[in-house]
């Protein structure tokens, strides 16, 4: 009979950690609300959360909330600047101020800001194009994904929608760049880092 005790609660304990793991493995990191997974699968790569942050302007007005996943995490802003590996900027949007106009202006002024001049030049473009698809006013829930894959190069989905690809490779550093560079907001390049 102590034997049969024994086996039930051998038996209840492993059957409790074996539920528990997979809940382990899958916990979500939250900000402001949002739910990021710790690990998503993007083109058949794994990737990890390295990071996250949230931007504020004036203040108080709450923008987004951001992740960063990669295939290979790290702390070194350089690393994902330059890095060959599949990477997503995951942005939420938390507000209706963000207005089309304003979300171009922004990138187009952050992307001049934290590139060399004639690389701008040199690239403008690719710069102006994806200004483009940044056409639509952003809502409290609505997304905005740019996804880096090797051998393919930055593709944006906005709201939604798969707006395009672009393959350049410098461009997609001088994309990262304003994101992670010396001159990218510093609160949220640290988030992202993982710091």
């Amino acid at each position: 009979m102590a034997w049969m005790r024994f086996t039930f609660v051998l038996v209840s304990a492993a059957c409790l950690l074996l539920m528990a793991i997979p809940a382990l493995a899958e916990e979500d990191v939250e900000i402001l609300g949002v739910r990021f997974p710790t690990e998503k699968v993007l083109q058949g790569k794994t990737l990890k959360l390295n990071g996250v942050a949230y931007r504020k302007a004036l203040g108080f007005v709450k923008v987004y909330v951001v992740g960063l996943y990669l295939e290979k995490t790290t702390g070194d802003p350089q690393e994902v600047i330059t890095s060959e590996q599949t990477k997503q900027l995951y942005f939420h949007y938390l507000t209706d101020r963000a207005t089309a106009e304003k979300l171009r202006e922004g990138y187009l002024d952050l992307m001049k800001e934290c590139n060399p001049r004639e690389m701008y030049e040199r690239n403008e473009e690719d710069i102006q194009l994806y200004a483009s698809w940044l056409d639509k006013d952003m809502q409290p829930g609505l997304t905005s994904v740019s996804t880096y894959v090797p051998g393919k190069g930055l593709t944006l989905e906005y709201q939604g929608e798969e707006r395009g690809t672009i393959a350049n490779k410098e461009f997609i550093e001088m994309y990262y760049r304003y994101n992670f560079g010396e001159k990218a907001d510093k609160k949220i390049r640290k988030g992202l880092l993982g710091n």
